[in-house]
């Protein structure tokens, strides 16, 4: 069974550049690194209510073409000024902002590393943080 998001791993031929990057979008530095010393092969941040784990991988280690395939969507607060800040720091648009009912708006944006990165206000798991805090 399905438990909830534990890792997600975005590929990146420089993983300095890409956690970088991330660490100002998300507002943290990554808190993991490997190799330890010298330039990181991956890295990982601990994300959002639950501490979800967002890894960046050197691309030469994907399992496959990293192009396309799932996105993963992240709970934002407002995804309006959410975009309007990743397309600052360097994001492209991919899809705009579409509802999909009361409450649940989806939109994303292709990271400089060529990785869909999915925003979703989501009524739902506000409910669900709210409960657990």
């Amino acid at each position: 069974m399905l438990r909830g998001l534990t890792t997600i791993s975005y590929y990146a031929d420089d993983v300095v550049e890409a956690r970088d990057w991330y660490a100002k979008v998300l507002g943290v530095p990554a808190y993991f690194a490997r190799p330890e010393e010298g330039t990181p092969s991956y890295v990982e941040f601990r994300v959002g209510d639950f501490e979800h784990e967002l890894g960046i991988v050197d691309r030469k280690f994907a399992p496959h073409d990293t192009a396309g395939g799932p996105i993963t969507y992240w709970a934002v607060d407002d995804l309006d000024a959410s975009l309007e800040r990743l397309v600052a720091l360097g994001a492209t648009p991919h899809r705009p902002p579409t509802a999909y009912g009361p409450g649940f708006v989806t939109a994303s944006v292709v990271d400089p590393f060529g990785n869909v990165l999915g925003l979703m206000y989501n009524e739902h798991y506000l409910s669900i943080a709210s409960a657990k805090a």
